[in-house]
């Protein structure tokens, strides 16, 4: 997936038409490796628009105004319902005319800066970047998107038709930007005087480098760099400031998104509609099936017990039944109490030792015997459970100390 990064030149560079010439791009890979750049027409870039998954929005720092204002403490909806009567007395128009970005805010200052720019010329850029098939659009002021060195300013000088752009970004979420006369060495002196004692880099086109460095020599304090896509994309990945957040059109980029994901997830509701219809039949399937079993096992058992009245349980009223009727003939069950007592009492006859059992409980058709502590060495459970297997028993150890006999041996 790649991001598409424009920086749209200022409107004073626009002329008698309003549209500028060319905006410079550049085309960035995840990694935030630079992998196509260059300057052509807003609408030469439909191709590219479409295909990133992102346009990011450079906007002259000569169009954004940050201004520093202190802000209540108020939630995050309830501040934002009042930043245009924080920032009225600062803006000569309407603040409904304009759209405002507020920052994050800053440790130990009640101060924030709100980013400001004109509404309706900010909505006929991200319109015509969503009508080119934009999936999202970000805005982000430019002077936000210069290297910031701790201590220090950063700055940069671009010419352009209407003369020199100068922008100029003095802390984390400060700056601002003019646009002056064509005059290098007056350039220079304006960034010296803003930036104030702090030191400046100074980020001009390599292809004017040389002749800001011969002015150099009569303004002190400033370090002349390369102004090149890979330093601003680095920085503007650190600004949490987006002022194409609160226009209603880029929602049209939003909705384009997820257009694409319709037939996708109408697929993926369908499926999952057939399969909790599948649970649903085969659950009534196996209900029926269950229905009828249980039906037979009525019938069979009210054949054979034809008095009976109530019937919850046939297949267990059947074997209460059938142990009753063993029981009248002097047989006993397997499982019986009587039966596993018996038997255990045999096969206890078989050790050299027969006093060990401290405790007897019957429960759960089970037979559990507690031996007294030491009583039993090792080789007497291997002697009792072969001596249970004759009785159609199993015995095995539940707890240490504790035997546990029930019916199910071989015989």
């Amino acid at each position: 997936m790649t991001t598409l990064y424009i920086s749209y030149p200022p409107r004073a560079a626009a002329g008698d038409s309003g549209v500028p010439q060319s905006c410079h791009f550049a085309l960035v890979g995840d990694g935030g490796n630079v992998m196509q750049q260059g300057a052509g027409a807003l609408g030469n870039l439909r191709d590219m628009v479409a295909a990133a998954r992102r346009v990011v929005l450079l906007l002259a720092a000569a169009d954004v105004t940050l201004l520093r204002v202190k802000v209540p403490p108020l939630s995050g909806a309830r501040l934002k319902a009042a930043l245009p009567n924080l920032v009225e007395e600062h803006l000569l128009g309407d603040p409904a005319d304009c759209v405002l970005a507020l920052a994050p805010a800053q440790p130990n200052s009640s101060e924030r800066t709100v980013a400001v720019v004109q509404r309706a010329w900010l909505e006929v850029l991200v319109q015509a970047l969503v009508a080119q098939g934009a999936n999202a659009v970000s805005a982000m002021p430019s002077q936000l998107c210069l290297p910031l060195a701790p201590g220090g300013a950063s700055a940069a000088l671009a010419t352009d038709d209407a003369g020199i752009e100068l922008t100029l970004r003095a802390a984390q979420y400060e700056g601002m930007g003019l646009t002056l006369p064509p005059e290098p060495e007056a350039a220079l002196h304006t960034v010296r005087a803003l930036a104030g004692d702090a030191p400046v880099t100074l980020y001009v086109p390599p292809a004017q480098r040389a002749q800001y460095e011969a002015l150099l020599p009569s303004v002190g304090g400033i370090t002349l760099e390369d102004d090149h896509w890979a330093h601003r994309i680095a920085a503007s990945r650190a600004v949490q400031l987006d002022l194409a957040a609160g226009l209603a059109a880029s929602s049209g980029a939003n909705a384009r998104l997820w257009q694409r994901w319709r037939w996708p997830l109408r697929l993926a509701v369908l499926a999952l509609l057939v399969n909790i219809a599948g649970l649903n039949i085969d659950w009534l399937r196996m209900k029926r099936e269950a229905d009828t079993v249980r039906k037979s096992m009525e019938q069979t058992f009210r054949a054979a017990y034809p008095n009976e009245k109530v019937i919850l349980d046939p297949a267990g009223q059947m074997r209460k039944n059938l142990a009753a009727a063993k029981a009248a003939r002097g047989a006993t069950a397997a499982d019986d109490f009587n039966a596993m007592s018996a038997a255990l009492g045999e096969a206890l006859a078989t050790l050299p030792r027969r006093d060990i059992i401290a405790s007897l409980e019957y429960r759960d058709r089970a037979l559990n015997v507690k031996l007294k502590p030491d009583a039993a060495d090792p080789g007497a459970l291997a002697q009792v459970q072969a001596a249970l297997a004759n009785h159609r028993l199993s015995l095995t150890e539940s707890a240490p100390g504790v035997w546990q006999v029930r019916a199910g041996g071989k015989s």
